[in-house]
């Protein structure tokens, strides 16, 4: 199955609500790998690398996140290149 990686921008709502690790549990979940990140805008900002199927799915997912989420907007990049095959697991990281 063809792999692919997106990078994910969520607006919103999303800084203090469990956004990153919920989205880390739902990447796990998917079987995908990555990371989820805050941002100083205060969006989130995540990297996934998969199946597309389940990179589809986080993203329909990202657009309501948690429950005390208010998303507005889920921007997705697709990212070229072969090198996101070296990613395992899903990480929470600091914020950027």
């Amino acid at each position: 199955m063809m792999q692919i990686c997106n990078q994910f921008i969520v607006s919103g709502k999303v800084q203090g609500v469990f956004f990153r690790a919920s989205t880390r549990d739902q990447a796990i979940r998917l079987g995908l790998s990555g990371w989820v990140r805050n941002l100083s805008n205060g969006d989130v900002e995540l990297l996934a690398y998969g199946d597309r199927e389940s990179i589809e799915e986080l993203g329909q997912w990202l657009w309501h996140g948690p429950q005390f989420a208010k998303v507005t907007e889920v921007k997705s990049v697709r990212l070229s290149g072969n090198s996101f095959d070296t990613v395992k697991g899903f990480e929470v990281r600091g914020d950027g």
